[in-house]
């Protein structure tokens, strides 16, 4: 008997359960462990784990205190349906190429991941401090209210991190970061899968 194969379906189910459980499980086990702004290297000063938490956009960006961050909730629950649907309908046309499933699925699953922050953190977790780490499921209950949670971020790359000479013409002889953002796993997938589709896939929403 022939070994049969996964359909499109069951793969995105795969990659979406398996990213979103890595997701979730990197950011409660980063919560419960690590007290705000604590660090460890990983791959010497490139490579770091680095816990702060993010209030507004993806890589710690901002959008226009509580209010801004209630529409920001709304819009990924907003965006994460419509990509769930329209992924839903291209599944059931023939031809569809994996790879845009594939990449409409890790910013589904991108959005889904930080969506969970936002929505229960607040009421599962204490404030997190920068003396103690943050209990999950404190008796005195959460620290925010539903949708007003925090996003979690761990995952800093500092690819270069030096004193520019005293002459240099632009920066002087202040330190310069090439990256210095700090993102999440749900972060990383929704800009892989973002990328992917604009780069390669491009024509195949051209044509519609």
């Amino acid at each position: 008997m022939g070994k049969s194969k996964l359909s499109k379906g069951k793969i995105l189910a795969i990659i979406i359960t398996s990213i979103l459980l890595l997701d979730q499980f990197s950011k409660i086990w980063i919560k419960t462990h690590f007290t705000l702004h604590q660090s460890i290297n990983v791959f010497g000063n490139w490579f770091q784990i680095y816990f702060v938490e993010n209030e507004g956009m993806a890589f710690g960006l901002v959008f226009g205190g509580e209010t801004g961050k209630l529409i920001l909730s709304l819009f990924r629950i907003a965006l994460s349906i419509f990509i769930m649907w329209y992924i839903c309908r291209l599944l059931k046309k023939p031809g569809t190429p994996m790879g845009v499933l594939v990449g409409l699925a890790l910013v589904f699953v991108g959005a889904v991941g930080n969506i969970i922050d936002c929505a229960f953190y607040g009421l599962i977790f204490d404030e997190s401090g920068v003396t103690e780490v943050a209990r999950l499921f404190p008796p005195e209950g959460g620290y925010a209210t539903f949708l007003h949670g925090k996003v979690v971020d761990m995952l800093y790359f500092p690819l270069i991190d030096t004193v520019l000479p005293e002459n240099f013409p632009i920066w002087g002889g202040r330190r310069f970061v090439f990256f210095q953002f700090i993102f999440n796993l749900a972060d990383a997938a929704i800009t892989c899968g973002a990328l992917y589709l604009l780069i390669f896939k491009y024509k195949f929403f051209s044509k519609k």
